[in-house]
Protein backbone atom coordinates (compact mmCIF):
# COMPACT_ATOMS: atom_id res chain seq x y z
CA UNK A 1 0.00 0.00 0.00
CA UNK A 2 1.29 3.85 -0.75
CA UNK A 3 1.01 6.90 1.20
CA UNK A 4 -1.74 8.23 -0.71
CA UNK A 5 -3.38 4.49 -0.58
CA UNK A 6 -2.94 4.90 3.14
CA UNK A 7 -4.64 8.43 2.87
CA UNK A 8 -7.42 6.97 1.20
CA UNK A 9 -8.26 4.00 2.77
CA UNK A 10 -8.24 6.29 5.94
CA UNK A 11 -11.05 8.80 4.59
CA UNK A 12 -13.46 5.60 3.51
CA UNK A 13 -13.44 3.86 6.74
CA UNK A 14 -13.80 7.48 8.86
CA UNK A 15 -16.65 7.57 6.53
CA UNK A 16 -17.85 4.29 6.88
CA UNK A 17 -18.26 4.97 10.97
CA UNK A 18 -19.76 8.12 10.67
CA UNK A 19 -22.19 6.53 8.08
CA UNK A 20 -23.32 3.70 10.25
CA UNK A 21 -23.50 5.98 13.35
CA UNK A 22 -25.86 8.85 11.22
CA UNK A 23 -28.15 6.32 9.38
CA UNK A 24 -28.37 3.28 11.63
CA UNK A 25 -27.26 4.72 15.27
CA UNK A 26 -30.72 5.82 16.25
CA UNK A 27 -32.13 2.59 16.59
CA UNK A 28 -30.92 0.01 19.71
CA UNK A 29 -31.89 -3.58 19.90
CA UNK A 30 -31.76 -4.79 23.85
CA UNK A 31 -31.26 -8.68 23.74
CA UNK A 32 -30.88 -10.46 26.71
CA UNK A 33 -31.77 -14.26 28.15
CA UNK A 34 -35.01 -15.03 29.26
CA UNK A 35 -36.74 -17.95 31.45
CA UNK A 36 -40.12 -16.57 30.40
CA UNK A 37 -42.38 -19.15 28.58
CA UNK A 38 -44.79 -16.37 28.64
CA UNK A 39 -45.41 -14.00 25.45
CA UNK A 40 -44.15 -10.16 24.19
CA UNK A 41 -47.07 -8.48 26.29
CA UNK A 42 -46.16 -10.03 29.24
CA UNK A 43 -43.27 -7.80 29.67
CA UNK A 44 -43.21 -4.45 30.38
CA UNK A 45 -40.94 -1.52 29.57
CA UNK A 46 -40.64 1.49 31.88
CA UNK A 47 -38.24 4.66 30.79
CA UNK A 48 -37.41 7.36 33.86
CA UNK A 49 -37.85 10.20 32.29
CA UNK A 50 -40.33 9.46 29.25
CA UNK A 51 -39.59 11.42 25.97
CA UNK A 52 -36.24 10.62 25.14
CA UNK A 53 -36.60 7.07 23.24
CA UNK A 54 -39.56 4.62 22.64
CA UNK A 55 -40.42 1.36 22.17
CA UNK A 56 -40.52 -0.43 18.74
CA UNK A 57 -40.85 -3.95 18.98
CA UNK A 58 -40.52 -6.49 22.07
CA UNK A 59 -39.77 -10.46 20.67
CA UNK A 60 -38.97 -13.56 22.84
CA UNK A 61 -37.42 -16.24 20.40
CA UNK A 62 -35.47 -19.29 21.51
CA UNK A 63 -34.76 -17.56 24.86
CA UNK A 64 -34.05 -14.40 23.89
CA UNK A 65 -35.55 -11.43 24.35
CA UNK A 66 -34.69 -8.66 22.31
CA UNK A 67 -36.37 -5.22 23.19
CA UNK A 68 -36.32 -2.54 20.08
CA UNK A 69 -35.56 0.85 20.97
CA UNK A 70 -36.09 4.42 18.58
CA UNK A 71 -34.64 7.68 19.69
CA UNK A 72 -37.13 10.65 20.15
CA UNK A 73 -35.42 13.61 21.91
CA UNK A 74 -31.75 14.27 22.75
CA UNK A 75 -31.17 13.53 26.22
CA UNK A 76 -30.64 10.59 28.99
CA UNK A 77 -33.12 8.04 30.61
CA UNK A 78 -33.21 4.34 32.31
CA UNK A 79 -35.05 1.80 31.34
CA UNK A 80 -35.99 -1.09 33.30
CA UNK A 81 -37.72 -4.11 31.99
CA UNK A 82 -39.52 -6.49 33.45
CA UNK A 83 -41.18 -9.60 33.40
CA UNK A 84 -43.27 -12.58 35.15
CA UNK A 85 -39.94 -13.47 36.76
CA UNK A 86 -38.89 -10.35 37.74
CA UNK A 87 -36.59 -7.23 36.70
CA UNK A 88 -35.02 -8.40 33.08
CA UNK A 89 -32.79 -5.15 32.20
CA UNK A 90 -31.62 -2.29 34.37
CA UNK A 91 -29.50 0.25 32.34
CA UNK A 92 -28.97 3.90 31.77
CA UNK A 93 -29.66 5.27 28.07
CA UNK A 94 -28.12 8.40 26.19
CA UNK A 95 -29.34 10.11 23.02
CA UNK A 96 -26.75 12.10 21.08
CA UNK A 97 -28.13 15.31 19.30
CA UNK A 98 -27.68 13.10 16.28
CA UNK A 99 -30.39 10.96 17.37
CA UNK A 100 -27.77 7.99 17.91
CA UNK A 101 -28.87 5.41 20.97
CA UNK A 102 -25.71 4.53 23.13
CA UNK A 103 -26.51 2.08 26.40
CA UNK A 104 -24.71 2.47 29.56
CA UNK A 105 -22.46 5.23 28.75
CA UNK A 106 -22.46 8.31 26.26
CA UNK A 107 -19.60 6.95 24.28
CA UNK A 108 -21.49 3.25 25.16
CA UNK A 109 -22.79 0.67 22.88
CA UNK A 110 -24.45 1.90 20.03
CA UNK A 111 -26.07 0.09 16.55
CA UNK A 112 -23.21 -0.83 14.65
CA UNK A 113 -20.69 -0.05 17.37
CA UNK A 114 -18.34 -3.14 16.93
CA UNK A 115 -17.54 -1.79 13.78
CA UNK A 116 -15.10 0.64 15.53
CA UNK A 117 -12.59 -1.86 16.86
CA UNK A 118 -13.03 -3.73 13.44
CA UNK A 119 -12.51 -0.79 11.45
CA UNK A 120 -9.47 0.27 13.53
CA UNK A 121 -7.94 -3.15 13.05
CA UNK A 122 -8.19 -2.82 9.44
CA UNK A 123 -6.71 0.73 9.60
CA UNK A 124 -3.60 -0.77 11.52
CA UNK A 125 -3.13 -3.22 9.11
CA UNK A 126 -3.39 -0.80 6.39
CA UNK A 127 -0.63 1.31 8.22
CA UNK A 128 1.58 -1.56 9.06
CA UNK A 129 1.41 -2.75 5.63
CA UNK A 130 2.99 0.69 4.50
CA UNK A 131 5.56 0.67 7.28
CA UNK A 132 6.79 -2.86 6.17
CA UNK A 133 6.53 -2.10 2.62
CA UNK A 134 8.57 0.46 3.30
CA UNK A 135 11.19 -1.27 5.70
CA UNK A 136 11.52 -3.86 2.70
CA UNK A 137 12.39 -1.10 0.10
CA UNK A 138 14.79 0.73 2.69
CA UNK A 139 16.56 -2.73 3.06
CA UNK A 140 16.52 -3.51 -0.90
CA UNK A 141 18.25 0.30 -0.78
CA UNK A 142 21.05 -0.77 1.92
CA UNK A 143 20.61 -3.00 4.80
CA UNK A 144 22.99 0.14 6.75
CA UNK A 145 20.56 2.91 6.86
CA UNK A 146 19.06 3.95 10.33
CA UNK A 147 15.70 4.53 8.41
CA UNK A 148 15.64 0.49 8.42
CA UNK A 149 15.72 0.44 12.16
CA UNK A 150 13.13 3.19 12.67
CA UNK A 151 10.88 1.11 10.46
CA UNK A 152 11.65 -2.00 11.83
CA UNK A 153 10.66 -1.06 15.31
CA UNK A 154 7.92 1.01 14.11
CA UNK A 155 6.86 -2.62 12.78
CA UNK A 156 6.73 -4.45 15.88
CA UNK A 157 5.23 -1.71 18.03
CA UNK A 158 2.17 -1.92 15.35
CA UNK A 159 2.66 -5.61 15.41
CA UNK A 160 1.61 -5.47 19.02
CA UNK A 161 -1.16 -2.82 18.88
CA UNK A 162 -2.70 -4.85 16.21
CA UNK A 163 -3.00 -8.14 18.19
CA UNK A 164 -4.30 -5.55 20.63
CA UNK A 165 -7.01 -4.27 18.62
CA UNK A 166 -7.97 -7.57 16.94
CA UNK A 167 -8.42 -8.79 20.61
CA UNK A 168 -10.51 -5.99 21.33
CA UNK A 169 -12.68 -6.86 18.19
CA UNK A 170 -13.12 -10.23 19.05
CA UNK A 171 -14.62 -9.09 22.62
CA UNK A 172 -16.01 -6.15 22.12
CA UNK A 173 -18.99 -4.51 24.54
CA UNK A 174 -18.79 -1.24 23.91
CA UNK A 175 -16.70 2.06 22.21
CA UNK A 176 -15.66 3.35 25.58
CA UNK A 177 -14.03 -0.12 26.70
CA UNK A 178 -12.36 -0.35 22.97
CA UNK A 179 -10.80 2.91 23.93
CA UNK A 180 -10.12 2.12 27.21
CA UNK A 181 -8.38 -1.18 25.64
CA UNK A 182 -6.34 1.29 22.92
CA UNK A 183 -4.96 3.37 25.84
CA UNK A 184 -4.12 0.85 28.47
CA UNK A 185 -2.23 -1.72 25.53
CA UNK A 186 1.16 0.45 25.80
CA UNK A 187 0.97 -0.35 30.12
CA UNK A 188 0.22 -4.22 29.28
CA UNK A 189 3.22 -4.24 26.86
CA UNK A 190 5.17 -2.64 29.52
CA UNK A 191 4.07 -4.87 32.23
CA UNK A 192 4.58 -8.05 30.00
CA UNK A 193 7.77 -6.72 29.06
CA UNK A 194 9.23 -5.43 32.80
CA UNK A 195 10.34 -9.17 33.65
CA UNK A 196 12.41 -8.85 30.19
CA UNK A 197 13.65 -5.48 30.71
CA UNK A 198 14.55 -6.00 34.45
CA UNK A 199 16.72 -8.95 32.93
CA UNK A 200 18.65 -6.91 30.21
CA UNK A 201 19.16 -4.39 32.57
CA UNK A 202 21.10 -6.51 34.71
CA UNK A 203 23.11 -8.36 32.20
CA UNK A 204 23.75 -5.14 30.64
CA UNK A 205 24.78 -3.76 33.95
CA UNK A 206 27.06 -6.54 34.72
CA UNK A 207 28.49 -6.35 30.76
CA UNK A 208 29.40 -3.28 31.34
CA UNK A 209 31.49 -3.88 34.61
CA UNK A 210 33.55 -5.93 32.77
CA UNK A 211 33.95 -3.94 29.67
CA UNK A 212 35.15 -1.12 32.35
CA UNK A 213 37.58 -3.54 33.93
CA UNK A 214 38.82 -4.13 30.52
CA UNK A 215 38.59 -1.26 28.82
CA UNK A 216 38.95 1.48 31.48
CA UNK A 217 36.11 3.78 33.19
CA UNK A 218 35.09 5.64 31.14
CA UNK A 219 31.16 7.33 30.92
CA UNK A 220 30.76 5.59 27.09
CA UNK A 221 31.26 2.21 28.96
CA UNK A 222 28.26 3.30 31.09
CA UNK A 223 25.99 3.68 28.43
CA UNK A 224 24.75 0.35 28.52
CA UNK A 225 23.59 0.27 32.39
CA UNK A 226 22.75 3.67 32.27
CA UNK A 227 20.22 3.15 29.32
CA UNK A 228 19.20 -0.05 31.06
CA UNK A 229 18.44 2.00 34.56
CA UNK A 230 16.41 4.49 32.49
CA UNK A 231 14.37 1.77 30.45
CA UNK A 232 13.34 -0.04 33.87
CA UNK A 233 12.54 3.25 35.40
CA UNK A 234 10.59 3.90 32.35
CA UNK A 235 8.81 0.57 31.94
CA UNK A 236 7.97 1.22 36.05
CA UNK A 237 6.83 4.66 36.10
CA UNK A 238 2.97 4.84 34.56
CA UNK A 239 1.84 2.28 36.96
CA UNK A 240 3.46 3.30 40.04
CA UNK A 241 2.04 6.79 39.28
CA UNK A 242 -1.31 5.56 38.86
CA UNK A 243 -1.10 3.21 41.80
CA UNK A 244 0.34 6.18 44.25
CA UNK A 245 -2.03 8.73 43.06
CA UNK A 246 -5.06 6.06 43.09
CA UNK A 247 -3.80 5.22 46.95
CA UNK A 248 -3.50 8.99 48.12
CA UNK A 249 -6.10 11.14 49.80
CA UNK A 250 -4.63 14.38 48.63
CA UNK A 251 -7.34 16.98 48.14
CA UNK A 252 -5.05 19.09 45.63
CA UNK A 253 -4.53 15.87 43.18
CA UNK A 254 -7.79 14.01 44.04
CA UNK A 255 -7.91 11.41 40.70
CA UNK A 256 -10.66 9.46 42.63
CA UNK A 257 -13.41 12.42 41.66
CA UNK A 258 -14.86 11.32 38.14
CA UNK A 259 -15.93 14.81 37.01
CA UNK A 260 -12.67 16.21 38.06
CA UNK A 261 -10.04 17.23 35.45
CA UNK A 262 -6.91 15.38 37.72
CA UNK A 263 -8.43 11.62 36.32
CA UNK A 264 -8.10 12.62 33.00
CA UNK A 265 -4.37 14.41 33.43
CA UNK A 266 -3.31 11.25 35.33
CA UNK A 267 -4.91 8.89 32.42
CA UNK A 268 -2.97 11.08 29.75
CA UNK A 269 -0.10 10.91 31.73
CA UNK A 270 -0.08 7.13 32.23
CA UNK A 271 -0.94 6.72 28.83
CA UNK A 272 1.23 8.97 26.77
CA UNK A 273 4.54 7.88 29.18
CA UNK A 274 3.45 3.99 28.58
CA UNK A 275 3.70 4.80 24.78
CA UNK A 276 6.41 6.75 24.32
CA UNK A 277 8.35 4.46 26.72
CA UNK A 278 7.46 1.22 24.51
CA UNK A 279 7.77 2.80 21.00
CA UNK A 280 11.15 3.40 22.66
CA UNK A 281 11.43 -0.27 23.35
CA UNK A 282 10.33 -1.62 20.11
CA UNK A 283 13.44 1.00 18.60
CA UNK A 284 15.87 -0.71 20.70
CA UNK A 285 14.53 -4.06 19.52
CA UNK A 286 15.10 -2.98 16.07
CA UNK A 287 18.22 -1.86 16.77
CA UNK A 288 19.57 -5.45 18.34
CA UNK A 289 17.86 -7.10 15.32
CA UNK A 290 19.26 -4.85 12.49
CA UNK A 291 22.96 -4.93 13.91
CA UNK A 292 22.97 -8.80 14.79
CA UNK A 293 21.50 -9.09 11.25
CA UNK A 294 23.94 -6.95 9.54
CA UNK A 295 26.92 -8.55 11.55
CA UNK A 296 25.55 -12.20 10.67
CA UNK A 297 25.61 -11.10 6.42
CA UNK A 298 27.48 -13.05 4.12
CA UNK A 299 28.10 -10.93 1.35
CA UNK A 300 27.18 -12.16 -2.42
CA UNK A 301 29.79 -14.16 -3.73
CA UNK A 302 30.49 -11.12 -6.58
CA UNK A 303 32.91 -9.38 -5.16
CA UNK A 304 36.03 -7.90 -7.09
CA UNK A 305 37.49 -6.57 -3.40
CA UNK A 306 37.37 -6.72 -0.17
CA UNK A 307 38.41 -3.94 2.10
CA UNK A 308 39.88 -4.60 5.43
CA UNK A 309 39.09 -1.94 8.30
CA UNK A 310 42.25 -0.96 10.35
CA UNK A 311 42.84 -0.61 13.97
CA UNK A 312 45.22 -0.07 16.81
CA UNK A 313 48.21 -2.91 16.18
CA UNK A 314 51.20 -3.84 18.82
CA UNK A 315 53.72 -1.87 19.09
CA UNK A 316 56.40 -4.71 17.00
CA UNK A 317 54.35 -3.98 14.49
CA UNK A 318 51.92 -7.84 14.48
CA UNK A 319 48.80 -7.37 14.61
CA UNK A 320 46.01 -7.44 17.91
CA UNK A 321 43.77 -10.15 18.18
CA UNK A 322 40.85 -7.94 16.89
CA UNK A 323 42.86 -6.94 13.81
CA UNK A 324 43.76 -10.47 12.96
CA UNK A 325 40.34 -11.57 13.61
CA UNK A 326 39.13 -9.14 10.49
CA UNK A 327 42.07 -10.21 7.93
CA UNK A 328 41.49 -13.75 8.64
CA UNK A 329 37.36 -12.73 8.21
CA UNK A 330 38.58 -11.55 5.09
CA UNK A 331 40.31 -14.65 3.88
CA UNK A 332 37.66 -17.09 4.93
CA UNK A 333 35.15 -14.85 2.72
CA UNK A 334 37.73 -14.58 -0.09
CA UNK A 335 38.18 -18.75 0.37
CA UNK A 336 34.00 -18.96 0.23
CA UNK A 337 33.53 -16.71 -2.84
CA UNK A 338 36.49 -18.66 -4.92
CA UNK A 339 34.60 -22.14 -4.00
CA UNK A 340 31.43 -20.95 -4.58
CA UNK A 341 32.10 -18.67 -7.87
CA UNK A 342 35.39 -19.38 -8.74
CA UNK A 343 36.57 -15.65 -8.28
CA UNK A 344 39.22 -14.37 -6.54
CA UNK A 345 39.65 -10.94 -4.92
CA UNK A 346 42.30 -8.60 -4.34
CA UNK A 347 42.79 -7.02 -0.71
CA UNK A 348 42.79 -3.73 0.29
CA UNK A 349 44.33 -3.36 4.17
CA UNK A 350 43.22 0.06 5.19
CA UNK A 351 44.48 2.49 8.04
CA UNK A 352 47.00 5.19 8.66
CA UNK A 353 50.19 5.46 11.36
CA UNK A 354 48.86 6.79 14.36
CA UNK A 355 51.44 8.51 16.41
CA UNK A 356 52.53 5.72 18.86
CA UNK A 357 52.91 2.98 16.00
CA UNK A 358 55.80 1.63 14.45
CA UNK A 359 54.28 1.58 10.70
CA UNK A 360 50.59 2.39 9.29
CA UNK A 361 47.60 0.04 9.75
CA UNK A 362 47.50 -1.16 6.43
CA UNK A 363 51.42 -2.04 5.46
CA UNK A 364 50.69 -4.64 8.90
CA UNK A 365 47.83 -5.99 7.55
CA UNK A 366 49.72 -6.22 4.03
CA UNK A 367 52.43 -8.36 6.23
CA UNK A 368 50.45 -10.40 7.77
CA UNK A 369 48.34 -11.53 4.10
CA UNK A 370 51.88 -11.76 2.57
CA UNK A 371 52.52 -14.47 5.59
CA UNK A 372 49.39 -16.44 4.78
CA UNK A 373 50.42 -16.84 1.02
CA UNK A 374 47.85 -13.85 -0.70
CA UNK A 375 50.29 -12.49 -3.52
CA UNK A 376 51.82 -9.13 -3.09
CA UNK A 377 49.58 -8.49 -6.84
CA UNK A 378 46.39 -9.24 -5.13
CA UNK A 379 47.17 -6.32 -2.62
CA UNK A 380 45.96 -3.00 -2.42
CA UNK A 381 47.66 -1.36 0.66
CA UNK A 382 45.57 2.19 2.05
CA UNK A 383 47.90 3.88 4.65
CA UNK A 384 46.93 7.17 5.09
CA UNK A 385 43.21 7.10 6.66
CA UNK A 386 42.61 8.23 10.33
CA UNK A 387 39.13 6.65 10.83
CA UNK A 388 36.49 4.45 9.38
CA UNK A 389 35.12 7.33 7.46
CA UNK A 390 38.16 7.53 6.04
CA UNK A 391 38.86 4.02 5.47
CA UNK A 392 36.31 3.84 2.99
CA UNK A 393 36.83 7.38 1.20
CA UNK A 394 40.34 7.20 0.56
CA UNK A 395 40.36 2.86 -0.28
CA UNK A 396 37.50 3.65 -2.75
CA UNK A 397 39.54 6.22 -4.93
CA UNK A 398 42.50 3.16 -4.87
CA UNK A 399 39.59 0.51 -6.06
CA UNK A 400 38.68 2.82 -8.96
CA UNK A 401 42.09 3.36 -10.04
CA UNK A 402 42.98 -0.23 -9.76
CA UNK A 403 39.76 -1.41 -11.57
CA UNK A 404 39.21 1.38 -14.12
CA UNK A 405 35.74 1.61 -13.15
CA UNK A 406 33.46 3.50 -11.03
CA UNK A 407 31.20 0.80 -9.82
CA UNK A 408 33.76 -1.49 -8.76
CA UNK A 409 31.89 -4.79 -6.46
CA UNK A 410 33.31 -4.44 -2.98
CA UNK A 411 32.82 -5.98 0.51
CA UNK A 412 34.29 -5.11 3.70
CA UNK A 413 35.45 -7.03 7.06
CA UNK A 414 35.64 -5.85 10.17
CA UNK A 415 34.38 -6.76 13.65
CA UNK A 416 30.72 -8.12 14.19
CA UNK A 417 29.53 -5.53 16.65
CA UNK A 418 31.25 -2.85 13.84
CA UNK A 419 29.49 -4.09 10.46
CA UNK A 420 26.42 -2.00 10.69
CA UNK A 421 28.76 1.43 11.75
CA UNK A 422 31.08 0.86 8.52
CA UNK A 423 28.43 -0.10 6.18
CA UNK A 424 26.51 3.07 7.66
CA UNK A 425 29.46 5.33 7.03
CA UNK A 426 30.21 3.63 3.88
CA UNK A 427 26.40 4.24 2.58
CA UNK A 428 26.04 8.01 3.61
CA UNK A 429 29.50 8.31 1.14
CA UNK A 430 27.24 6.64 -1.74
CA UNK A 431 29.68 3.85 -1.46
CA UNK A 432 27.89 0.14 -2.29
CA UNK A 433 29.22 -2.15 -0.03
CA UNK A 434 28.60 -5.53 1.52
CA UNK A 435 30.16 -6.01 5.25
CA UNK A 436 31.06 -9.38 6.93
CA UNK A 437 32.06 -9.29 10.41
CA UNK A 438 34.34 -11.49 12.52
CA UNK A 439 33.99 -12.28 16.30
CA UNK A 440 34.91 -10.79 19.23
CA UNK A 441 33.93 -10.28 23.08
CA UNK A 442 30.47 -10.29 24.18
CA UNK A 443 30.73 -7.23 26.01
CA UNK A 444 31.40 -5.06 23.18
CA UNK A 445 28.31 -5.45 21.64
CA UNK A 446 26.43 -3.92 24.68
CA UNK A 447 27.63 0.07 23.43
CA UNK A 448 27.63 -0.74 20.11
CA UNK A 449 23.33 -1.56 20.14
CA UNK A 450 23.34 1.71 22.48
CA UNK A 451 25.21 3.87 20.09
CA UNK A 452 23.30 3.21 17.19
CA UNK A 453 19.79 3.17 19.03
CA UNK A 454 20.77 6.62 20.00
CA UNK A 455 22.32 7.52 16.43
CA UNK A 456 18.67 6.19 14.82
CA UNK A 457 16.69 8.24 17.62
CA UNK A 458 19.46 11.39 16.13
CA UNK A 459 19.42 10.77 12.19
CA UNK A 460 15.62 9.81 12.30
CA UNK A 461 14.92 13.03 15.13
CA UNK A 462 11.95 14.38 12.40
CA UNK A 463 10.32 10.73 12.19
CA UNK A 464 10.33 9.61 16.03
CA UNK A 465 9.77 13.27 16.87
CA UNK A 466 6.05 13.25 14.66
CA UNK A 467 5.58 9.74 16.11
CA UNK A 468 5.66 11.01 19.76
CA UNK A 469 3.30 13.56 18.66
CA UNK A 470 0.86 11.44 16.75
CA UNK A 471 1.25 9.45 20.16
CA UNK A 472 0.58 12.28 22.29
CA UNK A 473 -2.95 13.81 20.09
CA UNK A 474 -3.95 9.61 20.21
CA UNK A 475 -3.41 9.78 24.15
CA UNK A 476 -5.42 13.23 24.26
CA UNK A 477 -8.21 12.06 21.96
CA UNK A 478 -8.73 8.43 23.71
CA UNK A 479 -8.83 10.21 27.34
CA UNK A 480 -11.10 12.90 26.18
CA UNK A 481 -13.11 10.15 24.83
CA UNK A 482 -12.94 8.69 28.86
CA UNK A 483 -13.96 11.98 30.02
CA UNK A 484 -17.32 12.28 27.48
CA UNK A 485 -17.78 8.40 29.16
CA UNK A 486 -17.49 8.72 32.58
CA UNK A 487 -19.10 12.09 33.35
CA UNK A 488 -22.01 12.93 30.56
Amino acid sequence: MTRKGLIISSIILILAVLAVMLFMGDTYIFRTHTATSGSAEDITVIFDPEGIVRVEGVEIRDGILRIKLRSENSGKTFITVTGPEGVLIYDSLYVHPTGMITRDSYMGDFTGGIMIPVITAVFFACLLSWIIRRYRSGIRESMYIYRNIRDLGLIIFMSFLLFNQIVEAVTYTSPDNTVSGILGFARIFLFLSLPIVLLVSLFVTASNINLMRKEGRTWRNMLGAILGILFMLGAIFPTALGEFLQRSQSTLVDVHNMNGPWLYIEMFVEGFGAFIVAYLECILIATVIIAIKAAKHIPSFDKDYILILGCQIRKDGTLTPLLKGRADRALEFAAMQKEAAGKDLKFVPSGGKGSDEVMSEGDAIRNYLLKQGIPDERIIPETESKNTYENFRNSLELIRKDSGTEDPKIAFSTTNYHVFRSGLLAHNQGIEAEGIGSRTKSYFWINAFIREFVGTLYSERKTHVITAAVLCLLSAALTAVMYCAYTF
